[in-house]
């Protein structure tokens, strides 16, 4: 991928968005940012502390990464917009992941709660990357609103399950004019290939990584998926059929034209 990708402002060469939670030692993080490819990473508030030596925020600035801090563990709009200014002030960015979570079971998203937090943050001059639900109706809505990113998910956040429905992100992806980016339930590369394919401007991968037996031969896979995702979207596929159709057509066979069967 030659074009840059392009965010708010925020820019990157790579389509993927790297989650940096749960890795089991800082040196495999910096190993799997390398082969990821990103240059974008999420961070939750409270596990960055700018001033400790040897902390994930030195990491992530050694590897050049963009920071893109999120309100991870919000359940409510005041809880996010607090956490969003903590965020500004000490990293220094508009840019905010806003997730307001609404279930602790399934983590699914509080619609309603992330509708109000993202009005409250847009007009605050916060670049909202706005995760939410796989609804069309939601989606229009964040973006009617001012969200630089709306970011639906596959299925629910560290499942696994890949994309539940193909068909609501797809039309996610046809109906907004912004960047839209498939969020949460990627399983492994294949489903970020999918992702791409059905209109995705980009992909944030976290437990699917960091959980691999080898998270970071699983992040050089996710960062082939998006690309080969990406260019297969660009070069537009065939239209499925019902029924075969040859891939050399019948013009000049000599046997369907001979007049005599030895010829």
């Amino acid at each position: 991928m030659t074009e840059l990708f392009r965010v708010g402002s925020l820019t990157s060469s790579s389509r993927l968005v790297l989650g940096t939670g749960g890795f089991r030692s800082f040196d495999l993080l910096g190993r799997t940012i390398t082969a990821s490819g990103s240059s974008i990473a999420t961070v939750a508030l409270r596990r960055v502390e700018r001033s400790e030596h040897g902390s994930l925020y030195e990491l992530l600035e050694q590897h050049q990464m963009q920071l893109l801090p999120n309100t991870a563990g919000c359940y409510s709009a005041d809880e996010a917009v607090l956490v969003a200014e903590l965020a500004r002030e000490a990293f220094d960015t508009p840019a905010i992941k806003l997730e307001v979570i609404g279930d602790d079971a399934t983590l699914l998203p509080d619609t309603t709660e992330t509708l109000k937090a993202a009005a409250q943050l847009v007009e605050r001059g916060f670049e909202v990357w706005a995760y939410t639900s796989d609804d069309l109706i939601v989606a229009q809505r964040l973006e009617q609103l001012g969200c630089v990113a709306v970011m639906p998910l596959g299925s629910p956040i560290g499942s696994g399950l890949g994309i539940r429905n193909p068909h609501a992100i797809a039309t996610i992806c046809d109906r907004l004019s912004a960047p839209v980016l498939l969020d949460a339930g990627l399983g492994t590369a294949s489903d970020v290939a999918l992702a791409m394919e059905l209109g995705c401007d980009g992909v944030l991968a976290a437990s699917a990584i960091n959980r691999a037996i080898d998270p970071e031969l699983m992040a050089a896979a996710f960062r082939d998926g998006v690309r080969a995702g990406h260019a297969a979207r660009r070069a537009g596929r065939i239209p499925p059929r019902l029924i075969a159709e040859a891939s050399s057509t019948a013009l000049g066979r000599p046997d369907l034209f001979a007049e005599s069967p030895l010829l």
